[in-house]
């Protein structure tokens, strides 16, 4: 039966709620908390990995039992208890009292179920054991959050996470966050286990909310076919009626246009003032950091958006991307096309836009 609800992810950046003076401790409890996950992750990840292989280590006598089972339920079984435990309790014993054990729980569940979805690859040697690196971000579950409310004065929603008072700051916000914190709020989408990032002196709320996907007047016989080229980033067609989404001109040459930018800055470093060194040098870089990676993104969500709202106003219920495994391997034999088109990232917006609303996405 397919599922009612859908999961998104939306990033949300959090202030600590205290005087400046009491913050350095929080601060020391979070790297603390994602030093203590960086470990456990490596620890998890090595013990799975040998629980799967220990049947190819042929080299032990014939008589070991290697059922990665619990003893007390299967008599070929190795295990003191089930196998999910294992490495919970291990990483609890090594990190107790150091960082809550709701989050290596969670931390471990997570493993656990991407491991479980590899584990094929790892025995035919496909696919390399994951390595994490000490940016990994904190599992955030959902009982660890408490106290949540807007603040007219603050104009900030708050809570406490991990008994640290934080607030949201959503600056300028264009998008849709400021609406499902309100919608959290009056408990009509449900609020699902996160992830805390920390980068570059900020504290970044990877939240997943859960929602109810979008009742349209869909038919599924009713079909839209669309294509991704780098004249049009979209073209679609149903019921005798075509459209082109987007140009060349307006994405692809303003897209030239920032990279043409950057690089005279660049250029210019060398000349520039240096009052205090690099970083007075650097100024005008700084302030075009991630310009064309968030002009990109901006225009795939707008041309996504209007594709499903094409599908709807046509009551299409299934949507095809027509021939795009030939156009990909067109655009990596040409570098050009790789380096300025977004295939992928295209579609992934559309994909889970389509989910949202109900439409069946078929890719050719």
């Amino acid at each position: 039966m397919e599922k009612s609800t859908i999961t998104l992810t939306r990033r949300i950046q959090l202030l600590i709620d205290l005087p400046a003076n009491e913050q350095k401790e929080m601060w020391e409890k979070l790297y603390r908390y994602q030093n203590r996950c960086f470990r456990a992750a490596n620890f998890i990840v090595s013990h799975l990995y040998v629980q799967e292989m220990i049947k190819d280590f042929f080299y032990l006598t014939e008589e070991i039992q290697y059922k990665l089972a619990d003893e007390s339920k299967d008599e070929m079984g190795i295990f003191t208890r089930s196998k999910t435990n294992t490495t919970a309790r291990l990483v609890s014993n090594r990190f107790k009292g150091e960082i809550p054990t709701d989050i290596l729980g969670s931390l471990n569940n997570t493993i656990q179920s991407t491991f479980s979805k590899n584990k094929a690859d790892y025995w035919q040697g496909t696919k390399s054991l994951r390595n994490f690196k000490k940016d990994i971000p904190i599992p955030l579950p959902v009982k660890c959050i408490s106290k949540m409310k807007y603040d007219p004065e603050k104009k900030a929603f708050c809570f406490n996470m991990f008994a640290i008072p934080v607030k949201t700051y959503l600056g300028k916000d264009f998008s849709d966050k400021r609406m499902i914190m309100e919608r959290l709020l009056r408990k009509e989408i449900k609020l699902c286990t996160s992830q805390i990032q920390l980068k570059a002196g900020k504290i970044y709320w990877l939240a997943v909310f859960e929602f109810e996907k979008e009742e349209h007047l869909l038919k599924p016989e009713i079909i839209a076919e669309a294509s991704l080229s780098l004249e049009h980033p979209i073209v679609v067609k149903a019921n005798n009626m075509r459209i082109n989404i987007g140009s060349k001109e307006e994405f692809l040459y303003r897209r030239l246009a920032i990279q043409a930018s950057q690089k005279r800055i660049q250029d210019g470093i060398a000349y520039a003032r240096s009052d205090n060194g690099v970083k007075r040098k650097q100024k005008a870089l700084h302030k075009t950091e991630n310009l064309e990676s968030r002009y990109v993104s901006h225009r795939l969500h707008l041309y996504s958006r209007k594709l499903i709202d094409f599908c709807i106003q046509q009551q299409a219920g299934t949507l095809i991307l027509k021939n795009q495994e030939d156009k990909i391997g067109i655009a990596k034999e040409q570098e050009f096309v790789l380096r300025n088109w977004s295939y992928y990232e295209l579609q992934t917006k559309i994909r889970y836009k389509a989910e949202k609303a109900g439409i069946e996405l078929i890719i050719g």
